[in-house]
């Protein structure tokens, strides 16, 4: 007898994202190699959107704020936008961007949140991070934290309503948003109205069936989370001293956290550590919102943000967004 699990092939993607995944493959294949990254930088910042695509014709105002770095570090940069001709105080998403915790910026794939400032009025405050392994953790965890600590701080200054801001992000963008949101109970800071997390990168030991079953397939596999984990923590990762603030997977103790909205496609390496750590949440005590989009892979309503199951994930965002915003 044994207790490992049957793993069979990865579940069928939706039909209308499978022509996205051969575009994708072209710049961007499942496997990434630490090699690969100078190219797929330079790649990620010429696809960056310019300040008129940020301001969409004049409907949004644009402001990028340098702003401390945490203890002595070098200072960071929050892309604020604001609904034109807003007054305050409003609503924010604080959003921390994907990138496997190696590539991005704070202007990577922001069009939804774009979206969140025209048309739910919204204050969106994107942070930039130090990006591992030149800066391993927990360089880029103390950058979005500083980043937050000093929004809440000058919330009033932004035109904010501190106790209706959101803390979100995709990917890796999602598993330092968890790690966040441990560190500011953890430590007595600031507390979010609740964290929207968008397939987020939870578990540094890469072992789930969901892991071993999509290798080689979809969009960011088993070979590049190992990628991003091993530069983000060296020959630490999947070891017994990883930390929940480096890995969310690891907490022990999930309770007293901000509501949570969580997603994740069936078709991706991330899908078992979100469920699991739904599961976690609600056991805990917590409020959480799972859903899992059937055929999704990694980031699937980005690329291909006009299929129908990219705009049901998009739409229950918004949902929930709309409720846990509301004054």
């Amino acid at each position: 007898m044994t207790d490992t699990p049957r793993i069979g092939p990865p579940p069928p993607f939706d039909p209308e994202l499978l022509p996205a995944l051969a575009s994708l493959a072209e710049t961007m294949p499942p496997a990434i190699l630490p090699e690969m990254l100078p190219g797929l930088r330079a790649f990620m910042a010429s696809a960056a959107p310019s300040d008129d695509d940020v301001r969409r014709g004049g409907a949004v105002d644009l402001e990028e704020r340098p702003v401390p770095g945490p203890g002595g570090e070098p200072g960071i940069s929050l892309l604020i936008c604001r609904p034109a001709r807003s007054t305050g105080p409003r609503p924010a998403v604080y959003f921390t961007h994907g990138g496997g915790m190696v590539l991005g910026d704070n202007r990577n794939l922001i069009g939804e949140m774009l979206d969140w400032v025209q048309h739910l009025g919204v204050v969106l405050v994107s942070v930039e991070y130090r990006l591992a392994p030149e800066h391993p953790f927990p360089a880029g965890l103390e950058d979005v934290y500083a980043g937050f600590r000093w929004t809440m701080d000058h919330a009033g200054e932004l035109g904010i309503d501190p106790r209706r801001v959101v803390v979100s992000g995709p990917s890796a963008g999602g598993g330092l948003t968890a790690a966040m949101t441990l560190l500011a109970r953890d430590l007595g800071g600031p507390v979010a109205a609740g964290q929207l997390l968008v397939c987020p990168m939870l578990d540094d030991r890469n072992d789930s069936v969901s892991a071993r079953q999509m290798a080689g397939v979809g969009a960011w596999d088993r070979t590049a989370n190992d990628t991003g984990w091993s530069a983000l923590l060296g020959a630490r990762r999947g070891g017994p001293e990883v930390t929940a603030y480096a890995a969310p997977a690891r907490a022990e103790d999930l309770s007293g956290l901000p509501p949570l909205f969580i997603d994740v496609g069936s078709a991706e390496t991330f899908r078992d550590e979100v469920v699991a750590y739904a599961a976690r949440f609600w056991q805990a005590g917590g409020v959480a919102e799972l859903h899992v989009w059937p055929g999704g892979f990694h980031g699937f309503d980005a690329l291909v943000p006009e299929a129908e199951l990219s705009k049901r994930a998009r739409a229950a965002r918004v949902d929930w967004l709309r409720r846990v915003l509301r004054p």
